[in-house]
Parts: structure tokens; C-alpha cells; sequence
């Protein structure tokens, strides 16, 4: 017992002078002084273990192994054997690794990349669908620019409106749900001008639209407006008077006259294009409006489908003068001098296309009625859909006329199985 507790405390002693413990630590070997002169720096201490470790000839354990623990003094002399101290700590301690987080639950599992399958050789890439969504008649993508023919485009939504004496215009012509979802163009035109001023002005309304296919139809559309147009103006002089003093048949002659020419321009501008004439048509339908409040006379004349309707009282009546026999319509009666609905004569001379009349007729406005001249695609629902034609009956028969974003509003009501392009002008009668 004796010999073991001797070598306890040389080996007390030798771990007191390498870190310099003193005696505060408490239960010294006989003999010690209790204190230390070693110095007491973090640097003497690190140098000192390194000075023991090079005494001995043993290498420093690599960081993060547990020191060895000191071998026990042998019986026969009593000394403590060298002991290794334990390897200071690092100066600049290396980071772990992160460990990578992984999300978990369903879908945590990351995919697996899959290679593209390229389409079959010669087919699109993107086919155009063939139906409009029913989720709404939000627009889908623009329609193709080209970057030196801009000025073919046309907006999605044209509204136009005005007040002229004892009538209120509100005008609308929108792309229709087909072509919002594909990113055509409108094919419908809208145009509404006025020429002269006062008593003696007159406007014009024309609503036309392009043929289903081929390419031009949108331009085919705006053209037919625009000649029209011209034409209308440069002889709106005559065409006031001839209204104001009911010369229908003067009216009747000298409109088909002018629309004649109009398409005849057309079919010119189809052969410098490259396109064949018969291709180029579009369905043009126009109204003359005096603003005399006097004259109460208001005139329909065009060619190709759509729609006038007149709502009296509450209920629509066809005023069209060709309208389809196939489909229900209430005639009109025929106010006092107001002339039966008719077709006029058909040209076969190239001027216009074969098989479509020329159309004309005179309307008289009472006060409460509203006219309603539009394209096929508003004129086809409002004829085979009763619930749609009396919904817009009710929106259409308050006391006062709608306001322009109003009457878009109820305009482009989406009725199912008829997603062609609209346009709608109104004439409210006070």
C-alpha cells in the first residue's frame, strides 16, 4: 500500500509541474511545496505538452481518438512509467459537413428526369383546338404579329357610342370565344362615322365581317367598312336629302349602287393579293341615321347574313329582309307607310357575289323602341335561343339606355354552341 501511494503522488507531482496545478487542487504527495513556478499561459501549457510528447518519442493521437490512460508503476522501481498527455485542442476547429436535408411525406421522392419524346415527323407542334373552354370567355394568346404588317392587327374589344338629338348609339364588336381560345384575329369590322354637322349630319354604322377561311379575312372586313364609308361620305349630301324627304326609292338605287362599287374594289384588291374573288367577300351591313330629330326615318341596307331586329314593347321583332324561313321569327308589323320587307334585284356581273342579294330597308323609329343591327354571331343565338333573346330584352327594355361598359356586358353573354366573333350596334329612340 505504501509503494502504490508513493507512486500515486510522483505521478501528482509530474501532472502539477507540466500544468502548473499548484496546490489548490487539494490532497498533494508529501514533500510538495503546493505551488508551481510553470507558467500559467495557454501557449506555455501547449508548448510544454509538446516538449513532454518529443521527450518521449511518441506521436500525437490524431484528433478526436481518447487518450491513453497511463501505465501503472512496476513493483520493482517504484517510478511512474512516461505518460502521454492528451493532444491540445485544435486552433481552428474544422465544421462538420452539413448534413443534406430531404424532404419526406408523399411526393417527397425527387422524379426522375424524363427525356423529351419529339413529335412525329411533319406534325404541328402545337395543334390549334377546336373548341372554345367553358370555363369563360377570358382571351387566351395574342394573335401572330408580323413585325412589317402591323398594322393588320386589331384589338380584342371595339366599343363606341353617341347621342344625337332624339337617338342614343351604342356600338360593340368583340373576338368571339373560338377565336380568343385559338389567338386568331377578329374577323369582325366595326365603323361609326359621322359626316356634316347639325341639322343636316348624318351617321353611318357598318358592321362586316370576313369570310370563314382563307387568309384576309380581318382585312377583307375593315376594307368593306372603310370603301363603304368613303363612299357613303363623299355623297352624304344627297343621301341626307333624299331622307329627310322619304325618297326611298332614290335611297333604294343609289345604296346598292354604292355598295356594288365597294365590292367590286374588293374583289380588285383579292386579284393584286393573289387571292381568288370569290374568296374575298365579306358580309356587310350598314345603317343611316339623320340627326335631325325630325326625321324619324332610319335606313338598313348590306349584303350577306346577320341580324335586324327591332324591340317593341318589350319583344323583339325581325325586321331582316331575307331572314332564313328555317328559323322562328315574329314579323314585324308594318308601320303606317313603312314598306313590307324586301330583297332588291340580283347582279350576276361580278360585282358582287353570286347568290347574295343586295338588302334594303326603311324603318320608322317610335319613341321607346330600340334598333339593333349586328353580325351572325350575335343575330344566330338571338334567333334560336329564347332564354338569350329574353334576358337581352330585359337588359335592353329599361327606361333609360345602358352605358357603354353595360351594354358590352350584356353583348357578349355566352350562350353555348355559338362562339363566333360579335358585334352589335343599337339605336335607343326617345
Amino acid at each position: 500500500m505504501k509503494q502504490q501511494g508513493t507512486g500515486r503522488g510522483h505521478e501528482d507531482d509530474w501532472w502539477r509541474r507540466l500544468y502548473g496545478d499548484g496546490g489548490g487542487a487539494g490532497g498533494g504527495a508529501a514533500g510538495d511545496t503546493g505551488a508551481s513556478d510553470a507558467p500559467d499561459t495557454l501557449d506555455d501549457r501547449v508548448a510544454s505538452a509538446l516538449r513532454a510528447l518529443a521527450a518521449t518519442g511518441r506521436a500525437a493521437p490524431a484528433p478526436g481518438d481518447a487518450p491513453e490512460r497511463p501505465e501503472r508503476p512496476g513493483p520493482a522501481t517504484g517510478k511512474p512509467p512516461a505518460r502521454t498527455a492528451p493532444p491540445p485542442p485544435p486552433a481552428f476547429p474544422t465544421p462538420p459537413a452539413p448534413i443534406p436535408l430531404q424532404a419526406t411525406g408523399p411526393g417527397s421522392r425527387p422524379a426522375t428526369p424524363r427525356r423529351p419524346v419529339p413529335p412525329p415527323r411533319g406534325a404541328p407542334a402545337d395543334p390549334p383546338p377546336s373548341a372554345p373552354p367553358p370555363d369563360g370567355p377570358e382571351p387566351g394568346p395574342l394573335p401572330a404579329a408580323d413585325p412589317a404588317a402591323l398594322d393588320e392587327l386589331v384589338p380584342d374589344t371595339a366599343l363606341d357610342g353617341a347621342r344625337y338629338g332624339s337617338l342614343t348609339l351604342r356600338a360593340a364588336s368583340r373576338r368571339g370565344d373560338l377565336a380568343r381560345h385559338r389567338g386568331d384575329i377578329r374577323r369582325d369590322a366595326l365603323l361609326t362615322v359621322r359626316f356634316g354637322s347639325g341639322r343636316h349630319a348624318l351617321l353611318l354604322v357598318a358592321v362586316a365581317t370576313g369570310p370563314p377561311a382563307g387568309a384576309g379575312a380581318a382585312r377583307a372586313a375593315r376594307d368593306a367598312c372603310a370603301w363603304i364609308g368613303g363612299a357613303v361620305g363623299r355623297s352624304c349630301t344627297r343621301l341626307a336629302e333624299d331622307l329627310r324627304t322619304d325618297q326611298r326609292d332614290a335611297l333604294r338605287s343609289g345604296l346598292q349602287r354604292l355598295t356594288d362599287r365597294s365590292y367590286g374594289t374588293l374583289r380588285a384588291r383579292a386579284e393584286e393579293r393573289g387571292l381568288p374573288p370569290e374568296r374575298y367577300p365579306a358580309a356587310l351591313r350598314c345603317l343611316l341615321l339623320p340627326a335631325d330629330p325630325e326625321c324619324r326615318t332610319r335606313v338598313f341596307f348590306g349584303v350577306g347574313p346577320g341580324g335586324l331586329l327591332r324591340l317593341r314593347d318589350g319583344a323583339w321583332q325581325d325586321l331582316e329582309p331575307t331572314a332564313p324561313d328555317h328559323l322562328p321569327r315574329r314579323a314585324a308589323p308594318a308601320d303606317p307607310g313603312e314598306p313590307p320587307p324586301a330583297a332588291a334585284g340580283r347582279r350576276t356581273d361580278g360585282t358582287r357575289a353570286p347568290g347574295e342579294p343586295f338588302l334594303f330597308r326603311t324603318a320608322f323609329a317610335r319613341p321607346g323602341d330600340m334598333l339593333l343591327l349586328c353580325s351572325a354571331g350575335l343575330a344566330e343565338p338571338l334567333r334560336q335561343d329564347p332564354a338569350f333573346a329574353a334576358r337581352l330584352a330585359a337588359e335592353w327594355s329599361l327606361p333609360r339606355p345602358p352605358g357603354l361598359t353595360d351594354f358590352l356586358t350584356a353583348a357578349q353573354l355566352r350562350v353555348e354552341g355559338h362562339p363566333k366573333d360579335r358585334t352589335a350596334v343599337a339605336v335607343w329612340e326617345s
